[in-house]
C-alpha cells in the first residue's frame, strides 16, 4: 500500500506567512506540519510516499524533507502544475500509485489517534472506498456525506443545507478506480474538480465506498493561525516530562513539562509548561509559556510570551507581554518606550516592527 500527501495549496489563509514558505512546513510543536502526517503513516505500516507539490515550492520541500530517509519512508515529489481541486491532486499520482490500493492525507490536517486501524480496516473490507467522517457544529465548511443504514448515498462539497452534520475529514483511501472516476467529473463552479464529485461518481456506479466515523481523538485542520496555534497547543499536550539539555542559571524557574534543547541558554527567567525551547535559543529575563513554541536560535529578552508560535531566528527584546501570536522567521521585535498590556501579532518571516 502506497501514501499520498496533498500539499500543492498555497495557503492563502495564513499569509503573510505563506508569501514566502509552504504552510505544510510551518513548525508546530518545532515540527513542520507534515511531519506528524509523515509519521502516522509510517506507523501504519506505509514507507512509500508521494507528496503533491507546486512546482515552485518544491526545493522547499526537499530541503526539509530530502527523500525521507531520515524519517523512515521513501518519498517521491510529485508536481501539480496547476491548483485544479483535490480531484486532480490525487490524479497526478496515477503513475507513482499504479494498480496499489493507497491513502490521501491532506498535508495541513492532524489526527491524534492516526490511521493504523483505519488501513487495516480497509484493506480486509475489499471496498473501493472509505473516508474519514466526523459530526462537526457548522458542516457547510466541509464536504459532507449522508448516510442510510450505515451506508454512504450521498456527498456533497460545502453545502449550503447540509443533509447531515458528518463532515469529511482530509483522509481517504481509495483502490484505483478513482482515476476512472476522476476521469468522468467535471469542474465544480469553483473551477476545480472535487474529490466529493469523484466519490459520488463511484457511489452512481455501483462501487462500495465506506464510511468511518471518528468518535475519539480530536482532528485538527490547521488552514488559519488561529489553527496552527490550537494545533500547537494539541502537540505540546504530549510533553510528558520535563527534559533540559541546554544550560539553565540558578535563577531561572521551571514549572510543569519544559523541553530546553542542547544549545539552548536560559538566563534569570521563568520557563512554564507545556513549553518547547529550540536549540541554540537565548531567553534572559523573560516569561516564556505556557503553550508555546520557540524556534531554534530565536533570542527574547525582557519580554513576556504565552500561548504562542516563534520561528527559527527572530529576536524579541522589551515587548511586554505577547500572547496568541504566530511570528515568523528572522522578526525584528523591539520595543521604545511605554509597555502596553499585550500585543497579538501575525507577521511574516523578515518583519520588523517597533513596539511604541
Amino acid at each position: 500500500m502506497k501514501a499520498i500527501i496533498l500539499c500543492a495549496g498555497e495557503g492563502t489563509r495564513l499569509r503573510p506567512l505563506t508569501y514566502t514558505g509552504a504552510k505544510h512546513l510551518i513548525p508546530v510543536g518545532n515540527q513542520p506540519v507534515i511531519s506528524y502526517s509523515i509519521e502516522m503513516i509510517k506507523k501504519a505500516g506505509i514507507s512509500e510516499l508521494g507528496i503533491i507539490v507546486s512546482p515552485h515550492r518544491r526545493p522547499e520541500f526537499e530541503q526539509a524533507l530530502g527523500n525521507g530517509s531520515e524519517l523512515g519512508v521513501k518519498i517521491v515529489y510529485i508536481p501539480q502544475e496547476k491548483p485544479q481541486g483535490l480531484a486532480h491532486a490525487i490524479s497526478c499520482a496515477q503513475e507513482f500509485v499504479q494498480q496499489e490500493l493507497f491513502i490521501v492525507c491532506l498535508g495541513d490536517n492532524l489526527l491524534e489517534h492516526g490511521i493504523g486501524n483505519l488501513v487495516q480496516e480497509f484493506q480486509k473490507s475489499k471496498a473501493n472506498g472509505m473516508i474519514l467522517l466526523t459530526a462537526v457544529e457548522d458542516p457547510r465548511a466541509f464536504g459532507v456525506a449522508r448516510l442510510e443504514n450505515g451506508v454512504i448515498k450521498q456527498v456533497i462539497e460545502k453545502p449550503k443545507d447540509p443533509p447531515s452534520n458528518l463532515a469529511i475529514i482530509g483522509v481517504y483511501l481509495f483502490d484505483k478506480h478513482i482515476f476512472e472516476a476522476i476521469k468522468e467529473i467535471k469542474p465544480s463552479w469553483r473551477g476545480e474538480l472535487e474529490v466529493t464529485d469523484a466519490i459520488q461518481k463511484l457511489i452512481d456506479k455501483g462501487y462500495r465506498v465506506l464510511p468511518h466515523i471518528v468518535k475519539q481523538g480530536w482532528w485538527k485542520d490547521v488552514g488559519k493561525p488561529e489553527d496552527i496555534l490550537h494545533a500547537n497547543r494539541l502537540i505540546l499536550e504530549r510533553i510528558e516530562s520535563e527534559q533540559v539539555l541546554g544550560t539553565i542559571d540558578s535563577q531561572t524557574q521551571i514549572k510543569g513539562r519544559v523541553v530546553v534543547s542542547e544549545g539552548a541558554r536560559i538566563v534569570h527567567s521563568e520557563l512554564r509548561g507545556p513549553l518547547i525551547i529550540g536549540p541554540g535559543c537565548v531567553i534572559e529575563n523573560s516569561f516564556i509559556g505556557p503553550f508555546t513554541s520557540i524556534g531554534p536560535n530565536v533570542s527574547i529578552q525582557q519580554s513576556e510570551i504565552e500561548y504562542s508560535i516563534v520561528l527559527e531566528g527572530s529576536s524579541i527584546v522589551g515587548a511586554g507581554r505577547i500572547d496568541h501570536s504566530l511570528i515568523g522567521r528572522n522578526v525584528q521585535i523591539g520595543k521604545k518606550d511605554r509597555l502596553p498590556e499585550a500585543y497579538n501579532l501575525i507577521l511574516g518571516d523578515n518583519s520588523q516592527i517597533k513596539l511604541i
